[in-house]
């Protein structure tokens, strides 16, 4: 009885396997048209011509979910998460601008958080094309829009002498000295500070003064 039982087993797998017809399955798959639907289609037709056709929809369509998942998400692991698993998808560009703006837009709110020069400055040239860069110029002018006049010379010489003796002398709290090469008809070389906010500048000039060092709070020079 078993024997019987097990011959018949046999012989349907072999009428259902005579009867597949590979255009239905194809034609069946396309109308489903889903991954499970492709796979099925290779595994019961895995020499037909239609096999790599089948890959490449299957591979279709894990994209456009992928890519449907991290747009859900919008957010950035989602959109790196995508670029990992599909480097070379459809959506790849698009997924690496999401990941660019949302890396910009991080640090734009990092920066504000901090709100000094050196982090305006890092953003800028991180991101010198971001929305946020003419926000950060204004930020980072309204942050060292000031300066300590610390002294003048038409000679080369004296100016280089004086800024190296400030430097050494005052520099942690002068940031910088620079000097300001002469403009229009003026012959005079500027030496100032490190650009500054207007209580940095004042407290500055009032430590440098006790220290008997001349300066004087004026506008950036650019």
């Amino acid at each position: 009885m078993k024997k019987s039982l097990l011959v018949l087993c046999v012989v349907t797998a072999g009428v259902l396997a005579a009867c597949a017809n590979p255009n239905a399955d194809w034609q069946k798959a396309n109308q489903q048209n889903t991954v499970a639907a492709y796979q099925q289609f290779i595994q019961q037709h895995p020499d037909d011509a239609r096999v790599a056709q089948a890959r490449d929809r299957i591979n279709a369509l894990q994209d456009e979910q992928a890519w449907t998942t991290a747009q859900s998400a919008n957010t950035l692991d989602g959109y790196q998460q995508y670029l990992q698993a599909e480097p070379n998808g459809m959506h790849a560009a698009d997924a690496q601008d999401k990941v660019n703006s949302l890396q910009s837009d991080a640090a734009w709110s990092s920066a504000q958080s901090t709100n000094t020069a050196a982090g305006y400055q890092d953003f800028l040239q991180k991101y010198p094309n971001s929305p946020h860069a003419a926000d950060a110029q204004a930020a980072l002018k309204q942050l060292t829009g000031y300066q300590l006049l610390l002294g003048s010379s038409r000679s080369q010489a004296a100016a280089d002498k004086l800024t190296k003796h400030l430097k050494d002398k005052f520099g942690s709290d002068l940031q910088d000295v620079v000097e300001v090469p002469p403009t229009g008809k003026s012959k005079t070389i500027e030496i100032r500070s490190a650009g500054m906010t207007q209580d940095e500048a004042k407290a500055a000039c009032a430590k440098l003064r006790k220290a008997h060092q001349h300066c004087e709070v004026v506008k950036s020079a650019s």
